[in-house]
């Protein structure tokens, strides 16, 4: 999706930085670290990060510095790549069902870029993707059920295709006489496997990536698992975002409580495999 505004900048005003920064700016923003040219954090001056870059100021202002002397910003990491798309091409291309296009409107908000912020709010889509995101986190999910599609306009012709393996495990205790007195114990967590890029876009926030942070989107993880609990609520992300399932896999085993009694445990593992053409 590939979203573009007519945002001039004034030559006289790009001609006036000289050389308080240098020429290419090391920037660690929320612990990510991004490398761009001066020039392009001031070519909108009236921004947030104009108006800090510019060489009207001393270099020594107010800017804060990591331990190894990088410029500081705490704002969300990974949606500043998207800033920094528009300030260098004055548009900003998203992912296919982009789950947190309010988030990134908020930082374009806080980075004063109202033309970003326009192209993010368009007239005609009165929900902004995050809508059709409904998190349940651990059964505290209130209101309806019912998900929508994003429309067909916020489905970009060049979303990647790629597999994503959604495993978890299950398990009760069972008596020998009878299978009554069943106690299942709940599902701990839906395991998420796959190319990290795939797995945020379909997942979104409820994505958990604790257990494998800072992991590149072009790379893969088998250790991210869903905030939620409902393997139904995945499925349908999923099978909303385009993917479909192409093969699944279980495996049961039983092992013994004690030694001086009948019943077992019953743990079981099951993968499904989804894939988007």
């Amino acid at each position: 999706m590939a979203l573009s505004g007519n945002c001039r900048t004034n030559p006289k005003e790009q001609a006036s930085v000289q050389n308080s920064f240098p020429d290419v700016v090391e920037l660690n923003v929320g612990g990510q670290v991004y490398y761009t040219r001066h020039s392009t954090l001031v070519g909108t001056p009236n921004s947030l990060l104009g108006k800090l870059f510019s060489s009207k100021k001393d270099a020594s202002n107010d800017l804060a510095r990591d331990p190894k002397g990088r410029y500081f910003i705490d704002r969300d990491g990974f949606l500043f790549r998207y800033v920094l798309d528009y300030l260098r091409d004055k548009q900003v291309v998203l992912p296919d069902h982009f789950p947190e296009k309010g988030r990134l409107r908020k930082e374009a908000e806080y980075f004063q870029l109202p033309d970003l912020v326009k192209l993010l709010t368009p007239d005609d889509i009165k929900h902004s993707p995050d809508d059709y995101f409904h998190s349940d986190y651990e059964d505290g999910s209130q209101g309806s059920d019912h998900r929508q599609c994003p429309p067909p306009s916020l489905v970009p012709a060049d979303r990647k295709s790629g597999f994503i393996t959604v495993g978890y495990r299950g398990s009760c205790t069972m008596g020998r006489e009878s299978q009554t007195d069943a106690k299942f114990r709940r599902v701990p967590r839906i395991l998420i496997c796959g190319r990290v890029a795939l797995a945020k876009e379909v997942f979104g926030e409820t994505l958990n990536e604790s257990r494998d942070p800072d992991r590149t989107p072009d790379r893969y993880t088998s250790r991210f698992y869903l905030k939620f609990k409902h393997l139904e609520r995945s499925f349908d992300m999923l099978s909303e975002c385009g993917f479909q399932m192409v093969a699944c896999n279980s495996s049961v085993t039983a092992s013994f409580v004690n030694q001086h009694t009948d019943d077992k445990i019953w743990s079981s593992y099951t993968e499904y495999v989804f894939y988007r053409k």
